[in-house]
């Protein structure tokens, strides 16, 4: 098995940061899909095609993540919403657009609609992350963060070292033993538990992509961007909570089946997503698919 894999899209700058972007499809309104957040533009495998069928899509990696270039800029929603405006401008891409974001990256579409109203033709949010869900910050989700950082950096270690690239080959051949031994000889039970939920998010993926995914999170650099995510997660939050963000685009919001149903703003739509964990456009992307082409027809 080839153990690097060429990007399917192109690196480009965006501002400080170097990104990689994929265009596929053609037609208007562009939908913009922006990924939760360790995630990158592979997560939406199950949803880009159906959309690329019927009007230009565009998916990419954040600064840290995937084919991008490492963090050099924090990962807040505005800061991560101006480099996206950015990278469609070196990739010659023009709205309006339809922003899609998955958890983390419900923040950044918001904020993006929020700053440039004039490009935004709608946003549909996929089990958001909530402002409220780390701002106020109380101790559990402080521990919760310390923790994830912690891991994240142990990672890195274990990634340079070799040991998760080794341990999720092995993962994906299906010896489950071998990556577990390893990964606690050289950072106690936590590397296993972390290599065993790697290779469970890769196997929610189409079969040909996981050696893709195991080659991303074979890299220190793709733990250190998710590092440098989580520990800005509070002030993330609270840039959402205390600042302006009211946008005039239309808004639909999907959330997954036992997530609590919130009041929504005023204007919102709100759709349940039935038998669906967080990972929506994984769980049922034809919902996903639905929802979005719906907004595209409005906006059209």
């Amino acid at each position: 098995m080839a153990w690097s894999f060429d990007p399917p899209g192109r690196i480009v700058e965006a501002g400080r940061s170097r990104v990689h972007m994929r265009v596929s499809g053609e037609g208007s309104p562009v939908v913009v899909l922006e990924a939760g957040v360790g995630a990158t533009s592979l997560s939406w495998a199950l949803v880009e095609p159906a959309l690329a069928a019927r009007t230009t899509v565009v998916s990419y990696d954040r600064a840290g993540l995937g084919w991008s270039g490492p963090v050099v800029t924090p990962r807040t929603p505005g800061v991560v919403a101006e480099e996206l405006r950015l990278g469609l401008g070196a990739m010659a891409v023009r709205g309006p657009f339809i922003l899609v974001g998955h958890s983390f990256g419900g923040l950044v579409v918001r904020r993006f609609a929020s700053l440039y109203p004039d490009e935004t033709a709608g946003v549909v949010l996929v089990d958001a992350l909530e402002a409220s869900e780390f701002w106020p910050l109380g101790d559990q989700r402080r521990m919760m963060i310390e923790r994830g950082v912690r891991l994240c950096r142990r990672g890195a270690t274990l990634a340079r070292l070799g040991v998760v690239g080794a341990s999720l080959r092995i993962l994906l051949a299906g010896n489950r033993l071998l990556p577990k031994v390893a990964a606690r000889m050289t950072s106690g039970a936590g590397g296993a538990g972390l290599t065993d939920r790697l290779a469970g998010e890769i196997r929610k993926l189409p079969r040909e992509l996981w050696p893709v995914i195991a080659w991303h999170w074979s890299q220190a650099k793709n733990f250190e961007g998710l590092a440098a995510h989580l520990e800005m997660l509070p002030a993330s939050c609270r840039e959402a909570r205390e600042g302006d963000w009211d946008s005039p685009a239309p808004v639909t919001a999907i959330v997954a089946d036992r997530r609590p149903m919130k009041d929504a703003p005023a204007g919102w739509r709100v759709e349940r997503a039935e038998h669906s964990g967080h990972w929506v456009q994984l769980d049922r992307p034809e919902l996903v698919v639905a929802e979005v082409l719906a907004m595209v027809r409005a906006a059209g």
